[in-house]
This record gives structure tokens, C-alpha cells and sequence, in this order.
């Protein structure tokens, strides 16, 4: 079958890993299902297999992706959710100490075929795209768990979003916009702050820049580069909900700023199967749809990965069959 793949990891240079070709069809073992994959969406979780992060050097040869909209052998149109727990995990799949996601021990979705636990699919809107499905199940999943599971926030809050283009930035901004909250969101360039006004934000401002006023919570990806501002920009007892780090760990926790003021760190990774199908759901209600900013056939996923290596994406590349 057709498949997008990493031979080998090279983490100084992870387009040099890259190999788009051909990989054996799947053998679908009893309990899991097959998926032909319509759409996949591109995320930084690639560059990091490309890398070696994350996944054993005798993995490879990886198909990428883990993100994934299809159809299964009897005609139903699916979402695959993207985190694998063990089979006699029950409960909060990301809270299973043996959890992977696709393409880290089990092949990834950029390819014609894709295998899966019978339990990680989820009907998929019959309104809905499959390229945009292909949005959901990582950083629109992200987006859900961090502002609807973790953060506590209430219609009529204010919420800040660092970063204003990015996958789950993008859908931070536009699921918060739909709940009520006020969306607030930073960026470095103008024209990436312009899609955050586009996509529904209330206030869009330079990275760093001072706010009017304290913000109920904080939404971060970032990491690093934004952290203190972050934590400057959080009203007593206020909240940062952080699932990732791309700029590397902050050099300081800001501990005495987090004590005296109150302050809650939380953390966040992923989303369960049942938030996913809740996702898709509140998606079609609200007539909610992802920001695509680029959709390219999956034979062109070197211009994809490129793009988002180089950090010229907005919103989610999606790669098509």
C-alpha cells in the first residue's frame, strides 16, 4: 500500500528520514479494525518521529501520522481516536502509564490503510468533511480537554491563547469563542494575528505584550518563550492549562508568583475516546469547523512537513487520498 514513512530516525535532519512509498498492507489481528484513510492531518508529533523522540530505534521502519478520518471495511465513516492504551486499561485512556499514540509503536495514518483497537473509532459526523474530521482526534481533542475538562472556565471569562495559528491554538480560539468565553490571543506576526481575529478572538496583541487587564486563564503551548508572560497575565487564583512546550521548558517556575497569588498550573495531554465523540458532537450542533490552512494530496506530505518545520503553517495541513 501506499505509505508515508520514516526509515530511520534522524534527529538533525528529519526531512532526510522522510520516504514516501510503499509498506506491506496491515493484518488486522481479532479485536481491532480497519481503517481506509480519506484524510490525515499533519502535526509537530511527525517531525518528532522523523526525529527518533518518542519511539524506539527498532520501531522503525514508522508510518507517521496520527491523526486519521475513513471508512471501515463495512462502509462506516469514522474518526480515529489516537491514543492507545493496553488492552485491560479502563477509565481515562491518557492516564494509562503504557499509553502510546499512533506512529510511536503502532503504524501512523499516512497511508491507504491504517489498523486500530476497535474501541479508538468514532462515528463521524455525516456533515462533516473527512479532511475536516481529520482535524479532530489530536489538536482539536487537545483544545476540548484543556478549556471543557481542565481549566474550569465559565461564559463570560476572559482566556488568553499564546500563540495564534498553530493546530490547537486555532482551536482553542474558536471553541472558545462558541462557549461564550472572551478570547483574548497573542502572536508574533501580524498576519497570524489576523486569522485569530478571523477565527473568532475577541483581542489579538504582540507576543509578550502588556494586557488591559488580568485574564482568567491562560491557554499555553508554548512553553519557554512564553511562560513569564503567561503568569504575569493571570488574575489571583487564576489557572494556566499547559499541553506543551515548543520552545523548550521556561527557566524559572515563577514559584513566588504562583504562591502568593494562587495560582493553578495544570496540565494537559491528549483527550479520552468519550471527549472525542463529545468534541465531534458539540463540532455539529455548533456548526464548528477547523481552520485549514493547507490540504494537499498525502503524496506531497515532504511540502507538508516542510512547512510546519519551517513554521510557515497556520491552522492544520491536511493530507488527502
Amino acid at each position: 500500500m501506499f505509505a508515508v514513512y520514516a526509515d530511520a530516525p534522524n534527529p538533525d535532519d528529519p526531512m532526510a528520514a522522510l520516504v514516501i512509498g510503499e509498506r506491506p498492507d496491515p493484518v488486522v489481528p481479532p479485536g481491532w479494525v480497519r481503517v481506509s484513510v480519506r484524510a490525515a492531518s499533519v502535526n509537530l508529533h511527525d517531525l518528532w518521529t522523523l526525529r527518533g523522540v518518542g519511539i524506539k530505534a527498532e520501531a522503525f521502519p514508522m508510518i507517521l501520522g496520527c491523526d486519521a478520518a475513513g471508512v471501515l471495511d463495512d462502509g462506516t465513516e469514522v474518526v480515529v481516536h489516537p491514543v492507545i492504551s493496553t488492552d485491560d486499561w479502563r477509565g481515562d485512556e491518557t492516564l494509562d502509564p503504557q499509553r502510546s499514540l499512533l506512529s510511536e509503536r503502532h503504524q501512523g495514518t499516512f497511508a491507504d490503510q491504517v489498523i486500530v483497537p476497535t474501541r479508538n473509532v468514532v462515528p463521524k459526523p455525516a456533515a462533516m468533511s473527512f479532511a475536516k474530521a481529520a482535524c479532530m482526534g489530536k489538536a482539536w481533542l487537545t483544545a476540548y480537554r484543556m478549556l471543557f475538562v481542565k481549566s474550569g472556565m465559565q461564559p463570560g471569562q476572559t482566556m488568553l491563547v499564546q500563540g495564534a495559528s498553530g493546530g490547537v491554538s486555532t482551536a482553542l480560539i474558536v471553541l472558545g469563542h462558541a462557549a461564550g468565553m472572551r478570547v483574548w490571543v497573542t502572536g508574533r506576526q501580524a498576519d497570524k494575528r489576523a486569522v485569530a481575529t478571523r477565527l473568532g478572538a475577541d483581542q489579538v496583541f504582540e507576543s509578550g505584550a502588556r494586557l488591559p487587564e488580568r485574564v482568567d486563564a491562560v491557554f499555553e503551548t508554548v512553553g519557554q518563550a512564553t511562560w513569564s508572560h503567561s503568569m504575569r497575565s493571570l488574575r489571583p487564583g487564576g489557572v494556566v492549562v499547559v499541553s506543551g512546550a515548543t520552545t523548550g521548558d521556561p527557566t524559572s517556575a515563577e514559584l513566588q508568583r504562583l504562591f502568593f497569588l494562587q495560582l493553578r498550573v495544570i496540565g494537559s495531554t491528549m483527550g479520552t475516546r468519550a471527549e472525542l465523540a463529545d468534541l465531534l458532537s458539540f463540532c455539529e450542533i455548533g456548526h464548528l469547523e477547523p481552520y485549514i490552512g493547507a490540504e494537499l494530496p498525502m503524496a506531497s506530505a515532504d511540502q507538508a512537513l516542510r512547512a510546519l518545520l519551517e513554521g510557515d503553517a497556520e491552522g492544520k495541513i491536511v493530507l488527502t487520498r
